[in-house]
């Protein structure tokens, strides 16, 4: 059951990516055009995905060999020395969440008393934030020790 969330949990930063790609051209491009419904159900859908990549990385964070599981058998001092087991135990989950709540305060824009042209601005800001960050703490094949592969199960 662990390896199968965590093919899916790998599959959803897929759909992240692209979700927040879309958004942030949606809204940099659509500055001067009114906030639509379309606007709002692509933000509802990336905060979706996100939530639920969110508890899927939390249960493996809690239940898997490289998050808790590490702190509670080397000792927070050890993990903290060792890249790798730091990457997994504190850097991923801490990037992503940070992340996850730039994207939640991107789609909650869409319900405040802004003008259409600010949140636009608001959205794109946020959506593009949370991408830099989520890109950064994304384990890519080609980072050292805490690489995974471009796509799950390859």
């Amino acid at each position: 059951m662990y390896q199968g969330l965590l093919h899916l949990h790998s599959l959803l930063r897929w759909i992240i990516l692209i979700l927040l790609v879309v958004n942030i051209v949606r809204h940099f491009t659509a500055s001067n055009n009114p906030f639509t419904a379309t606007d709002k159900k692509l933000g509802l859908f990336l905060m979706i995905a996100a939530h639920t990549t969110l508890l899927l990385g939390l249960y493996q964070w809690i239940t898997g060999p490289s998050g808790f599981q590490n702190i509670k058998n080397l000792g927070m001092g050890v993990v903290m020395k060792d890249s790798a087991a730091r990457f997994w135990a504190v850097e991923h989950m801490t990037g992503m969440i940070i992340g996850i709540i730039l994207i939640t305060l991107g789609k909650t824009v869409a319900k405040k008393n802004f003008s259409d042209a600010l949140k636009h601005k608001r959205s794109a800001i946020l959506f593009t934030l949370a991408l830099v960050i989520i890109l950064l703490t994304i384990p890519w094949p080609f980072r050292a020790g805490i690489g995974r592969p471009w796509f799950p199960g390859m």
